[in-house]
């Protein structure tokens, strides 16, 4: 027993400290997506910590104070481990005589799955339903406040007529605060939703089974909204309330998707932007697209007469108190009340400036006592001018706001940078970066393009040093492109985009399907070098022997350690509610992989280890005595039921 716990306490404790490794390319992660999965990963990596240390401390003393006396079971003492068994055996003794076949089978079937991998839609984090949708409509520059309220009221009597919808309110402009820079020409809608319980029931097979029917989707409901929320002259924007935030705090880009437009001339930054809505309006998934007027605002012009002004002995100094006071006011004292205290502010009242005749009627006194029209003093004419004026890293720019359905954001920034590039032609010193969460995924790429190899090296050693066998070393390594291979399927199948979710499920599962291959190679290699020590493997047929033997041995805890993974993450895939699709994207690569982990490590790593040991190996130049790809004598095993029969 002691002989055998220290046999198999290496490995384990190897196997344990390579899913640790696994979660350096999480801890890695900065921004959102790191505050989002370093806790999850920090507390999985310490639970996985104390069963290393756990495995190789407690057990052990706990195995010899509690099974010490204790029989041994066969995995013929019960139907359940014996049915496995049997046909475990049944199959090894087909993929080892059929080896080749069999590598040809898995080499097809991991190049069937690259081409799927390729052709994945990639996202930033998966979408996390807020029980709420802001609407941002925005119009052009220069609207009026009557027409914004007239909209406002239209809008959100639309939106109520939902059935789904529980309340909506909606706002024009900005509040008074730095930190909300939103023009007057961009409006937000908050639409409270019911609980999903409530929401219609359509067909869930269209018009063939019309009796089964569903929820509507979240998608399906947006989807509607924006077909009955088109106006002449507004465009349409859809996302969550917190999602907005975060956004527009992050990258100052409210929709999934923006272009930024740096350069040094506005009217200039206008007309590109202009261009590449135009453009981009023909690009697959393009819901709405909305460029920046920069040149919408509207501006009363004052222009100084300086001879007149001499001729009257007024400065322009005194000329602009004039203005300043007249239109835009002037605090003349403080009025206190308790322990607040509010400005006093004079000017001239809305009808005596709402326009430019009357402004033109301001009187400015003169050192004589006389009073002046301002028009003999200045030039006063309406001119239009830029709203706002945008400033990043140094120079000017304008932001074209994408928002995207249908379709996953990699795929389509991929075409919309490819139609941009072919029909969009950027003067000298002006230049345009893409923004949104596509900026997010790009920043995800790059530290996980260093730290996964890093990763991969890092198992590499921890195995060699383990297991002192590069050959050993790689069989492990073969468990990660195919345990992956079944995660990949599972996107594919579910139709999900590859998100941080889905990475952060498959490095886990890889490393699991690492950790499972380390111990069936472990009950391989024992099984082997006992019966070396005992006489030798003088035919290939010994040799399938002893590998089925060792992986026999691995069959229980294997499906013991796969099941109860598969079963504590089966509620997840059942899970609604908010919060359910990052759960079902983190789970679904964990279950599909560690079936493919399952069908690699008792089947496919046997086969290669017989490969590995007999082709390449003590048998390569020993010419066995029947012949080793001969299908009708099989496995030894086969043979002896034969016989037997």
């Amino acid at each position: 027993m002691i002989a055998a716990m220290q046999e198999v306490g290496p490995p384990i404790f190897s196997s344990l400290m390579v899913t640790v490794v696994g979660f350096i390319p999480i801890f890695s992660l900065v921004g959102q997506e790191g505050r989002l999965f370093r806790p999850m990963a920090a507390t999985q990596m310490f639970t996985i910590f104390l069963a290393a240390i756990l495995s190789i401390t407690l057990v052990p003393a706990l195995v010899m104070i509690f099974l010490r006396k204790t029989k041994p079971r066969s995995l013929e003492d019960h139907f359940a481990t014996r049915f496995l068994s049997r046909m475990h055996k049944k199959i090894l003794g087909w993929t080892f005589v059929h080896r080749k076949l069999t590598v040809i089978l898995l080499l097809s079937a991991l190049g069937l799955t690259v081409p799927v991998f390729l052709r994945l839609g990639s996202e930033f984090m998966p979408p996390l339903y807020e029980g709420s949708i802001l609407y941002m409509p925005t119009t052009l520059p220069g609207i009026s406040v009557t027409e914004t309220q007239k909209i406002l009221q239209v809008q959100d009597k639309i939106l109520k007529s939902f059935p789904e919808v529980e309340r909506v309110f909606g706002k024009a402009g900005r509040v008074e605060s730095s930190t909300d820079p939103a023009p007057f020409s961009m409006m937000e809608t908050t639409v409270i939703l019911k609980s999903s319980n409530e929401w219609r029931k359509v067909p869930m097979f269209g018009k063939f089974l019309p009796f089964i029917k569903r929820s509507i989707t979240f998608e399906e409901l947006t989807a509607e909204m924006d077909k009955k929320m088109q106006f002449p002259g507004v465009s349409n924007a859809w996302t969550m309330p917190i999602k907005a935030r975060i956004d527009m705090l992050t990258t100052g880009v409210r929709t999934p998707i923006g272009i930024k437009i740096f350069g040094s001339d506005l009217k200039e930054i206008e007309k590109l932007g202009e261009h590449i809505e135009m453009v981009l309006k023909e690009v697959k998934g393009t819901r709405s697209i909305y460029a920046e007027r920069t040149s919408g605002g509207y501006f009363v012009d004052f222009d100084l007469k300086r001879e007149q002004l001499a001729r009257y002995g007024l400065s322009i100094e005194e000329v602009e108190m004039v203005i300043m006071a007249a239109i835009g006011g002037e605090n003349i004292t403080t009025t206190i009340e308790g322990r607040e205290r509010y400005p006093v502010n004079l000017r001239y009242p809305r009808e005596l400036r709402d326009d430019i005749e009357k402004l033109k009627r301001v009187l400015v006194p003169t050192m004589t006592g006389a009073q002046v029209p301002l028009e003999q003093l200045a030039d006063i004419k309406l001119s239009l001018g830029p709203a706002m004026i945008r400033n990043e890293n140094g120079m000017l720019s304008g932001y074209v706001y994408v928002d995207v359905a249908g379709r996953d954001i990699g795929g389509y920034v991929s075409d919309a940078k490819k139609a941009v590039r072919q029909n969009v032609k950027l003067p000298a010193g002006y230049s345009i970066t893409w923004s949104g969460q596509y900026e997010y995924m790009e920043r995800v790429k790059k530290r996980l393009a260093v730290f996964i190899p890093m990763s991969l090296i890092i198992i590499f050693l921890l195995y060699y040093f383990t297991f002192k066998s590069v050959g050993t070393t790689l069989l492990i390594l073969l468990a990660m492109p195919f345990t992956a291979m079944g995660a990949i399927w599972s996107v594919f199948f579910l139709r999900f985009n590859m998100s941080i979710a889905i990475w952060a499920g498959m490095m886990e599962v890889v490393g699991i399907g690492a950790a499972l291959c380390a111990l069936i190679s472990t009950f391989m290699n024992e099984a082997y070098e006992r019966r070396k020590e005992e006489g030798g493997i003088t035919s290939i047929e010994d040799l399938y022997a002893v590998v089925s033997e060792g992986a026999s041995r691995a069959l229980r805890p294997v499906m013991m350690t796969c099941s109860a993974d598969i079963m504590g993450l089966m509620p997840a895939m059942w899970a609604t509610g908010i919060g359910a699709e990052f759960l079902k994207r983190y789970a679904a690569p964990i279950i599909f992989g560690l079936f493919s982990a399952v069908i690699l490590g008792l089947v496919i790593l046997p086969t290669f280890y017989v490969i590995w040991k007999g082709d390449f190996g003590i048998l390569k130049n020993k010419k066995a005595k029947n012949d080793p790809f001969d299908s009708a004598q099989g496995h030894p095993e086969q043979r002896k039921e034969s016989k037997d029969d």
